[in-house]
């Protein structure tokens, strides 16, 4: 969509294509928050269930 000086302004999505879209930018945020988990164990390992409660505990914080 475009304003009367034809600047783009809006964007119409199918429902569908916008869902799918929030699904995968959801998907590259929680990507992001297990390399930060993993970045910030200064070298020690961490179990997958620990990784995924950091990666909770930090969305919860954004959110």
């Amino acid at each position: 969509m475009t304003d009367e000086k034809g600047n783009k302004t809006a964007v119409l999505l199918p429902i569908k294509k916008y869902n799918k879209m929030i699904e995968q930018l959801e998907d590259l945020h929680d990507i992001k928050l297990y390399d930060e988990a993993k970045r910030d164990d200064d070298g020690a390992r961490i179990s997958i269930d620990e990784a995924f409660k950091i990666i909770e505990e930090k969305r919860k914080a954004v959110k």
